[in-house]
């Protein structure tokens, strides 16, 4: 038996490994705009929620159905109401992943999109990494601690047999709120470690590790960020191409994932 003051850290474990070894039912797949969504919601037959979960007056979308023994919920932030694009980067995805969260009590999240790549770390274009461990890039306090909490390094929940399975790259992640990389936001994706970026993943994965969900990471590059073409020229003329190449993988994750625990993963 436990010692009385560790009973609720026994209780948690417990829970902890209860889950692990339960099938996985619910999935939330979180994906920041609607042309890298909509190939994922049409290929599992997924609708639209016209009764949202969500607050009302918020933009975001889901679409949900069922594939095999899965409950599938994709989540996409929906369009800015001032401005008519869609809404990434981190202030969207925290808020869009708690509220998702709370609603739906997902077993496991995939947070799924697109991502620029860094030719010296081996990504070219088109190809989909797993990311191992998640941080951002941007968030500069440089005072002793907070600094740390700034980058806010977080591992993904570790898979790998899903990485075997799909014989996916698997590299480190960092996230900021521009598309673009200033010298201080390159210097900091370095100490990263980083082989992708993005505008939404350590966001996610803040919001999944306070909250206890585990999350995994699948992105796609459309552009090389050390490469001699503008990112947003390269992004925009890479994108539908390589959205198909994030819908085959995530229709893979989700195959894989179907009527696994997340041990097995």
């Amino acid at each position: 038996m436990a010692p009385h003051g560790d009973e609720s850290g026994a209780a948690e474990e417990a829970t902890v490994v209860g889950a692990e070894k339960r099938p996985i039912s619910t999935i939330v797949i979180l994906i920041a705009m609607q042309t890298e969504a909509l190939p994922v919601v049409n290929r599992f037959q997924l609708v639209e929620d016209q009764n949202s979960l969500f607050p009302k007056g918020v933009p975001w979308v889901r679409y949900y159905g069922t594939y095999k023994d899965l409950n599938i919920n994709l989540i996409w932030p929906g369009k800015d109401p001032s401005f008519g694009v869609d809404s990434v980067g981190t202030i969207s995805a925290s808020l869009v992943t708690y509220a998702s969260i709370q609603a739906l009590q997902p077993d496991l999240i995939i947070n799924a999109g697109t991502a620029g790549g860094f030719k010296a770390k081996g990504a070219s274009i088109s190809d989909v990494f797993l990311a191992s461990e998640v941080a951002f890039h941007d968030r500069r306090i440089p005072i002793p601690v907070f600094d740390l909490y700034g980058v806010g390094l977080r591992p993904a929940f570790s898979t790998p047999n899903l990485v075997k399975e799909l014989n996916l790259k698997v590299g480190k992640l960092s996230t900021g709120d521009s598309l673009d990389m200033s010298q201080q936001d390159e210097a900091t994706i370095f100490a990263n470690d980083a082989t992708i970026k993005d505008m939404e993943g350590a966001a996610v994965a803040y919001v999944a590790d306070i909250l206890k969900v585990p999350a995994i990471f699948v992105k796609a590059v459309t552009d090389i960020v050390d490469g001699d073409k503008p990112t947003a020229e390269e992004f925009l003329q890479n994108l539908a191409a390589v959205t198909a190449a994030l819908d085959q993988t995530v229709c893979q994750v989700v195959e894989f994932v179907n009527g696994k625990c997340l041990a097995d993963l």
